[in-house]
């Protein structure tokens, strides 16, 4: 991150989570490793080339580890670091504030956040 650019909270927040699908991608790890099948399997919209983009994104900014085991076929495996953890209050605070605007427009919320069985924050 370039420091003299992002020198705003919000604008840095917004520069390390704002990609199309990187707050999806960082709520599906809340509390657990997946692999880039399970990933794409919870971010359906995306493409694989869209999601490895903002997978090797989320690494170079420090919120998540990629880690590759030396097996046939290869295995890798996606987790948060600490400093991605520490985004769960603004995940949880954005899903909530969104679920109210749509139930507020009388729509239920219907997305992988919510059909996540295991996802923190859905209940």
């Amino acid at each position: 991150m370039e420091q003299a650019k992002y020198i705003c909270p919000v604008s840095t927040t917004i520069h390390l989570i704002g990609g199309k699908y990187k707050s999806l991608i960082l709520w599906h790890l809340m509390g657990r490793t997946l692999r880039f099948s399970d990933i794409k399997r919870l971010v359906p919209n995306a493409t694989p080339k869209m999601l490895t983009q903002q997978l090797r994104e989320l690494e170079s900014d420090g919120l998540l580890t990629r880690t590759v085991y030396p097996v046939v076929p290869p295995k890798v495996e996606y987790s948060l670091t600490d400093k991605g953890n520490s985004l769960r209050p603004i995940l949880e605070a954005m899903f909530t504030w969104g679920t109210a605007i749509l139930s507020a427009e009388g729509i239920k919320a219907n997305c992988s956040m919510v059909s996540d069985k295991d996802c923190a924050g859905c209940d």
